[in-house]
C-alpha cells in the first residue's frame, strides 16, 4: 500500500492503463462527452476480493443494508465500525477503508448494470449505495473523511466504469453537501495530486476539469478558494493549466464558454 503523503508516486501507478488503449484528451472534453466513452461502462479485471479485505461481522452488516436499505442504524454506526483506535493519524485501518469503498463502488456499478442504466451524477443518486459514501462524508471526523475521499481518488485512473463511477461520487457530493468542509477536502484530494509533477491520472483531470469548469458546483465561490491571496493564485495557476481561461468559470460568474484544448498538465 501506497502510504498517503507518496503523492506522486500514487499518481504515477494511478496514470497507468492497457497498452492497447488511446487515452482520449480530457482537456478537449466536456463531462457529457466523456460520459459517451465507450469504456466508461467497462468494468477493469481485477483478482482482488474486496469483501474479503472487510471484516466479516462489518461486511455482513454493509451486505444486508445494500440489499434491503431496511437497517438505519448502521449508517449512524458504521463510523465507529471503521474505527480502530483514538490515536490521531492511526483512528482508522486504512486498507479496510479502501477496500469498503470500491466493495460498495463495484456492487453499485454492478446494480446499474442489471438494470442496464448508465453511470451518471443521477443515476448514482437515492440509493443505498449512495448513502453509504454520504453517511460517512457527513459523519467521519477530518481524518476519516481524508482517508475516504483518498480511496475514492484512488479510483479515478483512466476510461473505465470504475473511473466514471467515482468520478460522479466525487461530483455528487461536491454539489449536494451542505457542509463546506465535505467540498474543502474533495478539492483538498484532487489538488494536492495536480500540484504534484506529471504525469496524473486521466479521471483525476477529467472530475477536477469539470468541478472548476460547470457552473452548477459554483467552484469559485467558495471560501477556501481564496482563503488567502497566495491559495487563490495557486488555484488558478493549477486550474489555467487544466482548463483554458476562456473556458473556465470565473469567480463571481455564472456562465462557461464552451470548452478548449489547452494545458500544460498531461494525462500521459
Amino acid at each position: 500500500m501506497i502510504p498517503p503523503n507518496c503523492v506522486q508516486l500514487r499518481n504515477l501507478v494511478l496514470s497507468a492503463y492497457p497498452r492497447n488503449m488511446r487515452l482520449p484528451d480530457p482537456f478537449a472534453l466536456n463531462f457529457k462527452q466523456v460520459d459517451s466513452i465507450p469504456e466508461m461502462a467497462i468494468e477493469p479485471k481485477s483478482n482482488l476480493n474486496m469483501g474479503q479485505l472487510i471484516p466479516e461481522e462489518l461486511r455482513t452488516q454493509l451486505d444486508k443494508y445494500l440489499e434491503t436499505r431496511s437497517q438505519v442504524d448502521f449508517l449512524s454506526a458504521l463510523p465507529s465500525l471503521l474505527q480502530v483506535s483514538n490515536s490521531p493519524g492511526a483512528k482508522y485501518n486504512t486498507t479496510v477503508m479502501n477496500a469498503l469503498v470500491l466493495y460498495v463502488g463495484m456492487k453499485a456499478i454492478h446494480c446499474l448494470h442489471e438494470r442496464h442504466q448508465r453511470i451518471s451524477i443521477y443515476t448514482i443518486a437515492h440509493t443505498a449505495y449512495m448513502d453509504i459514501f454520504q453517511n460517512l462524508a457527513v459523519q467521519l471526523c477530518t481524518e476519516g473523511r481524508y482517508l475516504l475521499f483518498n480511496g475514492i481518488a484512488n479510483q479515478l485512473r483512466y476510461p473505465n466504469a470504475h473511473t466514471h463511477y467515482f468520478s460522479c461520487v466525487f461530483l455528487f457530493l461536491f454539489l449536494n453537501s451542505n457542509c463546506d468542509a465535505i467540498q474543502e477536502q474533495i478539492t483538498r484530494i484532487l489538488f494536492e495530486r495536480l500540484v504534484a509533477l506529471r504525469p496524473h491520472p486521466w479521471g483525476l483531470l477529467i472530475t477536477f476539469i469539470e468541478l472548476i469548469k460547470n457552473p452548477i458546483y459554483n467552484f469559485w465561490k467558495y471560501e477556501f478558494t481564496r482563503c488567502a491571496p497566495e491559495i487563490e493564485r495557486l488555484f488558478q495557476n493549477v486550474a489555467n493549466t487544466c482548463v483554458p481561461a476562456s473556458a473556465q468559470q470565473a469567480p463571481g460568474s455564472q456562465q462557461m464558454q464552451q470548452p478548449g484544448i489547452g494545458g500544460e498538465i498531461n494525462a500521459t
